[in-house]
Order: C-alpha cells, then structure tokens, then sequence
C-alpha cells in the first residue's frame, strides 16, 4: 500500500508546478481580491451596489486597516493586523463603478513581496512564485484583469448567495442538455 510519507512527498511536489499567482495576489473569500507590485498593494472588496464613499468606514494604519459600513460602527469586513507596515500618506482609496472599494496601500519597505495583505488571511501566496514585472489592475493584461473581474464576480455572488460563474455555467449547460434531451427524465438528476 501506499505509505503516508510517499502521499506527502508527491503533494509537495504539485504544489511547485502551480501558476504564479494572478497579479502577484489572490482571493481572500469573503474578503476581497487583492493584487501587488514591489511598491504597492491594490485591495478590492466587493461591495453592495451603488455604495458611496459616505456609506463606508475605511481606517488605514500603519499597521492595521478597518474596513465596515458607517451605519453598522462596530461591524467591520476587515478589522486585522497588515502583513507589514505600509506609508499612510500614500495610501488612498476610493469606490469604482460603484460596486468595489480599491484601496491602494503603499509599502514601507518596497523591495518586498507581502503574501497575503493581512495577518490572518488564508491562503498566502507563495512569494517564490511571484513575477515582479506585473504592475497595477489597469496595466494587467487582458487575461489576468478577466480573471480578477471574475473572482470579484464570484466573490459578490457568494455574498449574495448566487452561484459563481463557474456555478453557472454548470446550470446553463445542464438546462441547455435538458432542453436537447427531452426524452429524458432529469428529476433525479444531480449537480455536484
């Protein structure tokens, strides 16, 4: 049989081969999606739609940040410890589209990669694997700001107790083989 030590190895292993995370970040679930550069880090959180500035409570720290709604005070998104320092006069952030906050915070020390924006967040990346010349969402190439797009997509979704988009394409070509299929009796039917 197989031993457990072998089970370990070979996990390891995998790991290594994975792709260099997306825009040197990644998605913290039900946080936000996060993406960096040596000098800075870029935050987006998902917010209700049509949110103004004056609905939110967004405290950056040198070492902290508190993101929450102004009506709910104690409440917070985000209330944690950062990876490490950042530069509180240059950090700034602001609502897009009316759906996502974008904070942008800049490093301390900006000759390192963070692996993950707060100290408790799970997964980190593994800053091996990072490639420095990715820059900001705007300078992204079109594959990676689809696949930022997506995760914030999914990440609303989730928060609004929707399916993800990969969720839903699952549902529509179900009802698309359904609707091919009539003969078929898809009661019993089960989507994993």
């Amino acid at each position: 049989g197989l031993l457990l030590a072998d089970l370990t190895e070979e996990e390891e292993e995998e790991e290594d081969n994975s792709p260099p995370p997306i825009g040197n970040g990644g998605t913290i679930d039900g946080k936000y999606v996060w993406t960096q550069t040596l000098q800075e880090l870029t935050i987006n959180v998902p917010l209700p739609e049509n949110t103004r500035g004056r609905d939110l409570n967004v405290i950056i720290s040198k070492k902290h940040l508190k993101i929450g709604f102004a009506k709910t005070k104690q409440e917070f998104i985000v209330n944690d410890d950062l990876t490490k320092p950042i530069i509180v006069d240059d950090s700034l952030w602001t609502i897009e589209d009316g759906n996502r906050l974008v904070l942008t915070l800049q490093k301390s020390n900006q000759m390192e990669w963070w692996d993950a924006p707060c100290q408790t967040d799970e997964p980190k990346i593994n800053i091996q694997k990072v490639q420095p010349e990715n820059s900001n969402l705007s300078d992204l190439d079109g594959e990676t700001r689809q696949t930022v797009e997506k995760m914030m997509f999914d990440q609303r979704q989730k928060a609004l107790g929707l399916p993800t988009a990969d969720e839903q394409k699952k549902l529509d070509i179900l009802e698309k083989f359904k609707a091919s299929h009539p003969e078929m009796d898809f009661s019993n039917a089960k989507i994993n």
